[in-house]
């Protein structure tokens, strides 16, 4: 093995590959296959930059996932799915996705043993479905693949290694939890192997659970807009509030209490007890008291893997894993309004017996219907997700001789299935809330019922609702009553048949020329299926409409590795390697992807590479065929007079002439907006309408570098590469506020037309946004590694392991000749982010240190002042206005002991100094302000290990 290999095998380090690699001397070295290329080969370094992470690595950051520890890698950006997003009403909310480099993470591969996982409608592979127990490491490729893996690897390609052989059985326990108490986190694992000279058998099960974190329990998340601001960000309040239909005059309910709704309400069939609406903090709701800050997961698993040798060097083997997630998010209570549902609208009857200013209370003939708002905080909404994975794959692989040279085939089948349901409480039945809210009358005995004297309609058909009274008059069988229970199913498969050859074709002075190629048949089949009920419109859930679609691909690939060098003057090694992928798509056509590498040594101690590569996604069954879904969106309209960016003369004509002029005021469900993060809309939007006409991403990588592995310093292994991506015929769902903001700010006719604004009031009461090949998105930057073993010393051994990704361009162009946009620097798109360890083993202990290191960032203003904005006038992408937030740096540490019985303790501390959690403006947690990716206070854990 080179030596520039040892020392990173040595070090720990994630350059290339890992100690798991290391042999002794005395054996002979195996050609293996590593991940960016079908060749194996015995030189274990590559023209790729290729991270691993190893099995215990993974223990020592103290996380239970695979989706939390690649996370913290330095090449990861903000994940696209929030622990935080408890509002998020997609498939994949409560899995855990991996954005690399901030190309989004439906544009990241992900592999288990060089085989597809499985993947959502949308085409994102859920990483907490693989058992963390069974991993032997993980590789992340940093470079384009689709020349050799197919569509997804643009950003990457992340390859999990399981474990190949298991003598006896390992049991893990661990236990850990936020130092407030909350968020407390478990994971069980057993795993046990056999073996004989021809048979090898494995299995494990494990058990995974996330605790929930409450917003109301910390200051920090306790209110929507943060501590500073205890009265901002509320939503609708409990207590009816009215209005005429010409919308005249506007009152609420008098009542006692404040912003939580523990007051009681007056009788809200007196008109009398009304005050007219003015926004005032206890007519609202601090929606943070009933949501999840971060929620919780529970993950169960099953693995089988089995390895048997036949005759004529050939070898079976078959994995199976089943895997059961079960995920739950809570928000607060539905902000109801008589147009929730705006082609279904629901209004509190004249004839109605609560109604204040009804017939019943004014006088035959002198009613009138009302508007109301009320938020039904007796019952949040909770959302459960069952989430079902099964993986089973077989192959059989053999290797021979041809003119004495060595040749390795396989042949593989690989099924993965997702499965999925979705049970929602909290939304309403539209249809029984027109009854409880329509005609009704108090009958001889004293009991409102629905209907009238002459007509009435029976208690057990029809439960009559003082909704303006509040949730001090509330009756909880008509809260049952007027509830709906939510269903939906989704769900992917991906059938593929694989058959690949590799070999040595002949030796060159410098080496042998080895080729590869293979085929593959690939079937993808998606549903999306909303309930009838949610479908219809009907209920206060998102009506969505379903989602079914299927494509097949049929591929073929071949790769080419030529030494022209070897051992001569300034050209220790020299080679090349070709790629280029056929793929015809029945749902658009075809794509070819080539690929062009190079590995250059000048001396022993340096190695320089450098890649080209064509690289493309192919859209997702959703993309294609989704049938949509409403939203109530966040975002912050750029025609609002105080936040958005009518200083701008042009975006203000622009506003002016859709119906948005001067003085205009974006509303929220209480009112205008009160700062630059928006607020949620009061209408529906649609989001997620498939395209037919879509074709695939096309994306160039460009990668160069080099590692050096000084001989006067063993040990040390440098290394340092420079990375380019662009994507072109982009396929994007863009944000609610960025299609306001391509309209308006930046003058799009195509985005103008999915708005529509009310005539009277000039709010967006329609939007739509979906997917469509648009624009581009590039990512330029640079990746530095540095490991350091140092020598055995009389106070244990030492070793330094570093990794810092600088990103100095990260821009999106909407439409071809648009401006760009620049988004590096900003929130979620740090400029540098860095992880250094320092670990120290002697004896039976061991220990690691680790600093993680985030630069700082620019954020949205909540309010243009000298406090909120650090540089009003200041450019970002949103236009002007930004506040400075500054670095941030988390410390881990933990600390093992190895038992003489074959156990190991092992205790940590993550966020070790407690780093206090920072308010942003730019779109968080769902709850607050506060970042639910990020540690919210010290967690502490422990873990054992048992051998037997």
């Amino acid at each position: 093995m080179s030596r520039s290999v040892r020392a990173i095998c040595l070090g720990g380090m994630t350059l290339s590959m890992g100690a798991a690699f290391a042999q002794d001397a005395a054996q002979p070295l195996q050609r293996v296959e590593v991940t960016g290329s079908r060749i194996r080969q015995v030189d274990l370094e590559t023209a790729q930059p290729i991270q691993i992470m190893t099995q215990e690595q993974i223990q020592k950051t103290g996380l239970i996932t695979v989706g939390d520890v690649l996370n913290q890698l330095s090449s990861a950006g903000s994940p696209d799915f929030s622990k935080g997003g408890s509002l998020t009403s997609n498939r994949e909310n409560g899995g855990q996705y991996i954005n690399l480099r901030n190309l989004g993470s439906n544009r990241l591969l992900v592999l288990v043993d060089g085989k597809r996982w499985t993947q959502s409608v949308d085409g994102f592979t859920d990483m907490s479905t693989v058992p963390a127990s069974m991993i032997d490491r993980i590789e992340v490729l940093k470079d384009g693949a689709s020349s050799i893996y197919g569509s997804d690897a643009i950003a990457g390609v992340v390859n999990i290694i399981l474990k190949k052989r298991i003598d006896g059985g390992n049991l893990s326990v661990y236990v850990g939890q936020n130092s407030e108490g909350d968020g407390k986190s478990k994971d069980f694992s057993l795993t046990m192997g056999a073996n004989s000279d021809k048979v090898s058998l494995m299995f494990g099960l494990s058990h995974t659970e996330q605790g929930v974190v409450w917003a109301n329990k910390r200051p920090v998340t306790g209110f929507p807009r943060g501590p500073k601001y205890p009265t901002e960000g509320f939503g609708a309040g409990p207590w009816g509030e009215i209005l005429p239909l010409d919308f005249s005059w506007d009152k609420v309910l008098n009542h006692t209490g404040g912003a939580l709704g523990d007051g009681t309400g007056a009788d809200s069939r007196n008109p009398a007890n009304y005050h007219d609406w003015d926004g005032r903090p206890e007519d609202n709701f601090n929606s943070a008291s009933q949501m999840m800050f971060a929620m919780p997961t529970k993950l169960d698993t099953l693995f089988t893997k089995g390895t048997v040798e036949l005759p004529y060097n050939m070898t079976f083997t078959t994995t199976a894993m089943y895997s059961q997630r079960k995920s739950v998010s809570q928000v607060a209570g539905y902000p109801l309004q008589s147009e929730s549902q705006p082609d279904f609208p629901v209004y509190i009857d004249k004839d109605n017996w609560y109604n204040p200013y009804g017939n019943w209370v004014q006088g035959a003939g002198n009613g009138q219907d009302l508007y109301f708002i009320r938020r039904t905080i007796e019952q949040p909404r909770v959302t459960e997700n069952q989430n079902r994975t099964l993986h089973i794959d077989a192959t059989l692989a053999g290797e021979f001789e041809l003119r004495s040279l060595p040749w390795n085939w396989s042949v593989g089948y690989n099924h993965s299935a997702l499965r999925g349901s979705l049970l929602g409480t909290g939304n309403v039945n539209l249809l029984n809330l027109k009854k409880a809210l329509g005609p009704s009358f108090r009958n001889a005995s004293g009991v409102v019922q629905c209907g009238t004297p002459d007509s009435p309609i029976a208690l057990a058909e029809c439960r009559p609702w003082d909704i303006l009274g509040g949730p001090s008059a509330s009756n909880p069988e008509v809260i049952k009553y007027v509830m709906a229970t939510g269903q939906a199913t989704y769900g992917s498969t991906i059938n593929s048949a694989t058959a690949d050859i590799a070999g040595e074709v002949f030796t060159l002075p410098a080496g042998a020329i080895g080729i590869a190629a293979g085929v593959e048949r690939r079937e993808v089949r998606g549903y999306d299926l909303p309930g009838q009920f949610e479908q219809s419109g009907y209920s206060t859930d998102l009506a969505g409409n379903p989602t079914r679609g299927r494509y097949t691909v049929r591929e073929a690939y071949a790769e080419l590795n030529v030494p022209l060098l070897k051992g001569v003057p300034f050209a220790d090694l020299l080679s090349v390697n070709l790629a280029t992928r056929h793929s015809d798509y029945s749902n658009f056509g075809v794509t070819n992807n080539s690929k062009a590498s190079f590995m250059w040594k000048p001396i022993k101690d340096l190695l320089i590479r450098g890649t080209w590569a064509e690289g493309f996604r192919a859209p997702s069954v959703g993309d294609t065929f989704g049938g949509g879904q409403q939203t109530f969106d966040d975002y912050l309209d750029p025609c609002d007079s105080l936040y958005g960016q009518t200083s701008d003369p042009t975006v203000a004509q622009r506003c002016a002439a859709a119906g948005a002029g001067a003085g205009f005021r974006q509303e929220s469900q209480t009112g205008p907006i009160t700062s630059a993060a928006g607020d949620q809309s009061p209408y529906p939007f649609m989001a997620g309408a498939g395209n037919a006409a879509l074709t695939p991403e096309t994306a160039i990588t460009k990668t160069a570098g080099f590692v050096y592995s000084p001989s006067y310093v063993p040990g040390l292994t440098v290394g340092l590469d420079w990375f380019n991506v662009k994507i072109t015929n982009q396929i994007t769902e863009i944000t609610a506020t960025d299609v306001a903001e391509y309209c308006y700010v930046q003058g799009l006719a195509p985005y103008c037309s999915v708005i529509k604004r009310d005539p009277l009031s000039g709010q967006i009461i329609s939007l739509a946004r979906g997917n469509a090949n648009i624009g581009a998105l590039e990512t330029e930057g640079l990746d530095l590694s540095i490991g350091y073993r140092l020598p055995r010393t009389q106070y244990g051994q030492f070793g330094i392991r570093s990794e810092t990704a600088y990103v100095d361009k990260l821009r999106d162009q909407a439409t071809a000749g648009a401006d760009w946009t620049n988004y590096e620097g900003q929130y979620f798109y740090n400029r540098v982010k860095s992880n250094l360890s320092l670990d120290w083993s002697m004896g039976n202990w061991s220990a690691t240190w680790t600093s993680r290191y985030h630069s700082g960032v620019k954020d949205r203003c909540y309010k243009v002042n000298a406090e909120e904005c650090s540089n009003i006038g200041g450019e970002a992408s949103w236009g002007k206005n930004y506040n400075k937030l500054g670095s941030v740096t988390y410390t881990d540490l933990s600390v093992g002991y190895k038992t003489a019985w074959n156990g190991q303790v092992m205790v940590g501390v993550n966020n070790l100094f407690d780093k206090s959690p920072r308010l942003i403006t730019t779109s968080a947690a769902s709850s607050s302000r506060v970042d639910a990716d990020y540690p919210i206070d010290r967690f502490f854990y422990v873990r054992y290990n048992q051998s037997f």
